[in-house]
């Protein structure tokens, strides 16, 4: 189990997961996919494997996608 998380670093994952979603949304999947990257490797240097986890799994599914496209 992860330690609680303060408010400002939950804030800034969920930022980092809405603009992801901004961009798959427009279609620019490679852009989103940065983001996410962004988004794992901070979760990953604050200590928190569960939101990595999340971030790698949104990765895993985008990458998914763009090769069958």
């Amino acid at each position: 189990m992860t330690t609680p998380m303060r408010k400002g670093t939950a804030e800034r994952l969920s930022r980092l997961f809405r603009k992801a979603g901004v961009l798959l949304g427009k279609g620019r999947w490679r852009e989103a996919i940065a983001v996410l990257r962004a988004g794992e490797a901070l979760a990953r240097a604050l200590g928190d494997e569960d939101k990595a986890a999340l971030f790698r799994e949104e990765i895993t599914k985008c990458e998914d996608f763009l090769r069958r496209s």
